[in-house]
């Protein structure tokens, strides 16, 4: 059950989870009832069951018999949430004294096709106000699936205009809200070599890529239909 394992990410045991998630699905039950719809040794789904009491999880409803009720799925939901957040937030102070934003000149070397496409989603994610993208069609239609609504996206193919890559490659372009960006050279299908690429804040790399797209857009354009 894919709510099981979810549960455990969020640090429940699988006993605990499975527990949780009988108890949601019967509403208030005795321990042994529990066990059997959990898949639970019987011995054990009482200590599993005072284990999600102390959680926030489950409540005692009743004493003769002893009966379990589940509290709240959303509430559990919004509190693991405001924990999840508050640990992000601290682990952003600890690595930021650690270790400073990277120079604005700094231009970061990457290798690896599965790397610079992983680069390439991350960047895209994190978009606030606009992606430029131009390359590859297979590529460019997910990046566009991910690109979050309500951000400004200019894409286009990279023809029409002088090549940014060497035979055999295939360049693609990403800049991001004007702060971040990215150069890759795929390799094409026969070609010799692998994919790599540079990462880069810096404003004029970041800059150029935007005019490259929007020129390529604009040959895009103008270019008169094939005969």
């Amino acid at each position: 059950m894919s709510a099981v394992i979810h549960l455990q990410a969020l640090g429940l045991t699988e006993y605990e989870a499975r527990a949780y998630t009988a108890l949601l699905a019967l509403g208030r039950a005795v321990p042994a009832r529990v066990a059997r719809q959990a898949g639970i040794p019987r011995p054990k789904i009482y200590e599993t069951l005072e284990r999600l009491e102390g959680r926030g999880l489950a409540a005692k409803v009743g004493q003769n018999p002893l009966e379990y009720a589940p509290l709240s799925a959303r509430e559990y939901l919004a509190r693991s949430r405001r924990s999840f957040d508050d640990r992000l937030s601290a682990l952003d102070r600890d690595l930021s004294r650690l270790a400073p934003d990277p120079a604005p000149e700094a231009v970061y070397h990457l290798y690896g096709e599965a790397a610079i496409r992983s680069l390439c989603e991350d960047l895209t994610l994190n978009a606030r106000r606009s992606v430029y993208m131009a390359g590859d069609a297979v590529l460019a239609d997910r990046l566009e699936r991910l690109t979050p609504r309500g951000v400004e996206l200019h894409r286009t193919v990279l023809t029409a205009l002088p090549s940014i890559a060497a035979a055999g490659q295939q360049a693609f372009l990403l800049a991001r809200d004007g702060e971040a960006a990215l150069v890759a050279h795929f390799i094409e299908e026969g070609g010799v070599g692998d994919a790599h690429g540079v990462h880069t804040h810096n404003p004029v790399i970041i800059h150029l890529i935007e005019g490259y797209v929007r020129l390529a857009a604009q040959h895009r354009v103008s270019a008169p239909p094939a005969p």
